[in-house]
């Protein structure tokens, strides 16, 4: 392997030469207490840190900043740490979807507008890890990703609480009475007990995994709890390999290949993921380059084939990250489905050594964590991919979280045009619902949302509720989180607020969802379709100035990973490296 000499790191071109503006560069460095020593020679690593007063999945990341840097010192680097965008999921609305797109913006710019030969990536929760990658992947420096790891798993009384699908379950049971104020705010603090992403197979979970599977963290990183020592340890580890990588030149071109993603398309339909992973690795393999990209048919296909064999809620029935993390975590996974011949052993990864090689020596320590290929928790993938009359572009459904019934279910809509009208209606006693019955919201999508909020695990009606009902047939075009469960229709492309057939339903109108078929069709004729969107007013936009405005504007839908059209590659010609004058 050739390696980079000194003269040619990209940070030389900002301190190395003997002129003027390098004099600035140098005498501004030694402003903040640097020295020569700490830059001559020397990978000058960029740590991009997520974290926030308001991240709480990223709340130890402060610290494990730090214990990056004793890791690229270690290595003879020179570490300097640039915050990005937190998205902190629970509290920025309408939806940190809406701000994807920016974290990938700011991660490209930071990397390209700095003195800087590579970066460790700092995330974790659901839209900091497809942005970061995204943003660095159009960059092309050496690059590896530290995940932030779930957080130790929630009790009450006892009993094992999952993050987000615990709370909706018992959300619904206090809506029906069973549960107590003073038992409410119990769950409330014994749900979330540590620093670290949701602790179930969310979004945050599937996207660390699926990032370990392209090869992009080192081994068994991905499913470490945030607050075990094992993860200090691996922050460290991360800042060690990252100068290497610099010498190496070890760029992410370097690395992915379509055989890449396939992998990560395996490793989520294996790991029970999120149905959010559709739409951010459509986004992050379009950012590598077209030899790279996948589509809604790769997850479809890839589903009919794999099992989901990692028995994690909320597509499992019982155990948690934690658990997982116990019974082997990623590699032991991923051991499982490379013995039963559903990897590519040769893709590369950030070790410089193939997947095969990192995987050597991976145990099982639990066959109800990690099920064997013969004896999956589902036998087919997590997602399916629908299409159809109402959603000709595609829509996604995650059947291994739903009630079997509802799989082939046929019935007549219920249709809200707002999230508020349809929260409004959800806890009228005197609504004219039944379980039969297909809720439907729209004008919910990337610009409908805006952002496409997680709305898409629409609340099952208060009196249906207290009828014993738990699930039913939910269609939109938003999303819904990752610890979300049911029979929830989502991603419908394109959206009502483009135009969508999804604008043109009406409220009786029968629809069928038949996910062995992979079909959803709204039963109303052609004509009939056409007088309607003859009929159809296209909404206001929502922005009028900001970023809203051009997010507005260049947003593409959901089965194209909702990404800024002037972003993907092939958009125009690369950008060049900054002018030093």
């Amino acid at each position: 392997m050739t390696r980079k000499t000194s003269d040619q790191l990209r940070s030389a071109r900002w301190f190395a030469p003997d002129d003027f503006r390098s004099f600035g560069h140098r005498s501004r460095a030694m402003q903040m207490g640097y020295d020569h020593a700490d830059w001559q020679g020397r990978p000058v690593i960029a740590i991009v840190n997520t974290w926030s007063d308001i991240g709480n999945c990223h709340s130890h990341f402060r610290q494990r900043a730090e214990e990056v840097k004793r890791g690229v010192l270690q290595a003879g680097g020179f570490p300097i740490e640039l915050p990005a965008l937190s998205l902190a999921e629970s509290f920025v609305k309408p939806t940190t979807m809406l701000y994807r797109n920016l974290l990938a913006i700011e991660t490209e710019e930071l990397l390209r507008s700095h003195p800087v030969d590579g970066a460790v990536l700092m995330g974790g929760c659901d839209k900091t890890t497809p942005g970061l990658l995204m943003g660095a992947l159009s960059m092309g420096l050496p690059c590896i990703y530290l995940p932030a790891g779930p957080m130790l798993r929630g009790n009450w009384k006892g009993t094992t609480l999952g993050s987000g699908s615990d709370a909706f379950k018992y959300w619904d049971e206090r809506r029906a009475g069973h549960i107590s104020q003073a038992q409410w705010m119990e769950i409330e603090g014994g749900i979330a007990r540590s620093a670290g992403t949701c602790m179930v197979m969310g979004t945050a979970a599937t996207m660390m995994g699926i990032t370990e599977a392209l090869g992009l963290t080192l081994p068994g990183a991905s499913s470490i709890p945030a607050v075990d020592a094992n993860h200090q340890r691996m922050a460290t580890a991360c800042g060690r390999r990252i100068v290497d990588m610099v010498w190496e030149d070890l760029t992410p071109a370097g690395l992915l290949t379509r055989r890449s993603f396939e992998n990560a398309i395996t490793v989520a339909m294996a790991e029970g993921c999120s149905t959010n992973a559709i739409i951010h690795l459509v986004a992050m393999s379009r950012r590598a380059g077209a030899q790279c990209a996948v589509s809604l048919d790769d997850f479809d296909a890839f589903s009919r084939k794999v099992p989901v064999i990692a028995n994690i809620r909320p597509s499992g029935d019982r155990y948690l990250m934690e658990d997982f993390y116990y019974a082997g975590g990623m590699r032991a996974l991923m051991k499982r489905l490379a013995e039963g011949g559903l990897l590519h052993l040769d893709a590369m990864t950030v070790t410089g050594a193939t997947l095969g090689a990192n995987l050597e020596g991976a145990e099982v320590h639990d066959e109800d964590v990690i099920r064997p290929l013969s004896n999956p928790i589902y036998r087919e993938g997590a997602l399916a991919v629908l299409r159809g009359n109402l959603a000709p572009d595609g829509c996604v459904i995650k059947p291994s979280a739903c009630s079997p019934h509802l799989l082939t279910h046929t019935g007549p809509a219920l249709v809200f045009d707002d999230y508020p009208s349809l929260k409004k209606a959800i806890d009228d006693p005197d609504l004219d619902v039944t379980k039969d019955h297909v809720l439907v919201l729209r004008n919910a999508g990337p610009q409908g949302g805006p952002g496409m909020p997680e709305w898409g695990m629409v609340p099952i009606p208060t009196k249906l509720v207290k009828q014993g009902v738990r699930d039913m047939v939910r269609i939109s075009d938003a999303r819904m989180s990752g610890t979300s469960y049911g029979a929830c229709v989502l991603h419908v492309a394109p959206e009502a607020y483009v135009g969508g057939n999804l604008a043109l339903v009406k409220t009786g109108d029968p629809i069928t969802v038949d996910v062995p078929s992979r079909r959803i069709h709204l039963h109303v004729g052609d004509e009939e379709l056409a007088r309607r969107r003859a009929a159809w007013t296209p909404p206001p936009r929502r922005f009028e100035r900001g970023y809203g405005w051009m997010f507005s504007r260049h947003i593409r839908q959901a089965d194209t990973g909702c990404d800024f059209d002037y972003l993907e590659t092939g958009f125009g010609a690369p950008t060049g490296e900054p002018a030093i004058y």
